[in-house]
């Protein structure tokens, strides 16, 4: 499983899991993808600003492309969260608010929130991002 970062024709950035390269691009060109936002089936991959360090990495005798995007596996992301994030559960829009206004000091958070507090923290200016969670127990 691979995330990438997307963007429509209209510029809204969301982002899209995929089993590989491969199963992105026949999505994309059968219209499969759509932007959350405006429904526009145009995408594109844009550079990510994420990413998980697990090692050092040899190249591979075989790999001369430097295009290829490397994979991060759920269980990383997962565990990089996990230790990188904390879990405010549904108080997510609040803490997120908190910070906002320096109530409350800056830090990484995750947890949940409605459509509601998303759309109330989207006209705050408060930037946030969703992405699905993997069940890790099956």
């Amino acid at each position: 499983m691979i995330v990438y970062d997307l963007a429509c024709g209209q510029g809204h950035t969301f982002e899209g899991w995929f089993e590989d390269l491969k199963a992105y691009e026949e999505q994309r060109r059968d219209g499969l993808i759509a932007c959350p936002v405006c429904n526009d089936t145009c995408v594109k991959i844009i550079p990510s600003t994420f990413g998980i360090k697990t090692g050092a990495s040899k190249p591979s005798p075989d790999s001369q492309d430097s295009t290829t995007t490397p994979q991060v596996t759920p269980e990383a992301f997962m565990n990089f969260l996990e230790k990188n994030f904390e879990d405010v559960g549904h108080k997510f829009a609040q803490e997120a608010l908190k910070m906002h206004y320096d109530v409350s000091e800056k830090r990484n958070i995750r947890g949940t929130s409605t459509p509601s507090e998303e759309k109330m923290l989207e006209e705050e200016g408060i930037k946030f991002f969703k992405f699905p969670v993997p069940r890790m127990d099956s």
